[in-house]
């Protein structure tokens, strides 16, 4: 099954069966606009840099700042990657200069906030935590404590758009 659903591939069984299930009976779409309603009006690359900017504020203030926050549209999901980190040092007039940057997928341009929370999240915690730990993901639920069941939803979001395209357009 894990081929039929390559996002859910390990999760346990009878949540792809389920996921199966709504797939095959054209009800995915419609399942997931029932669990999140509302779009997120985080329009544009200056929305969101205010946006990331707000959490790593709320969460992460030790942090470096960031000095880019931008929607990619280079990033796919064929690359497993939903958003991406950098951290880029130069040497700058014989100082040592730092720049963090965050790439947050154009796939959620038009989706809920709880998914575009969940990926801003996750890139913010990779600021202090680089492998996918469990530091990394305590940290991810420190900044959004239902970090693991939106990560599984947006998975079912992805699932969903590979086999009937866009779930959310019709209420953005």
């Amino acid at each position: 099954m894990s081929h039929a659903l390559p996002y859910l591939a390990h999760y346990p069984a009878y949540l792809q069966n389920d996921i199966q299930n709504l797939l095959e009976q054209k009800k995915l779409g419609e399942w997931l606009r029932g669990r999140y309603p509302n779009i997120h009006k985080v329009a544009n690359d200056n929305d969101l840099r205010e946006y990331a900017i707000a959490l790593k504020n709320q969460y992460m203030k030790k942090t470096q700042p960031l000095s880019k926050v931008i929607y990619d549209s280079k990033i796919h999901i064929v690359n497993h990657a939903l958003g991406l980190h950098s951290y880029v040092s130069r040497v700058q007039g014989g100082k040592l200069r730092s720049k963090n940057e965050l790439r947050i997928s154009t796939l959620f341009k038009n989706t809920p906030d709880a998914f575009l929370k969940m990926i801003v999240v996750h890139e913010l915690a990779h600021l202090k935590e680089k492998q996918h730990n469990k530091a990394f993901y305590q940290l991810c639920q420190h900044m959004l404590p239902d970090y693991h069941q939106i990560e599984f939803d947006v998975r079912v979001y992805l699932t969903a758009i590979k086999h009937s395209g866009s779930v959310f357009k019709d209420i953005a």
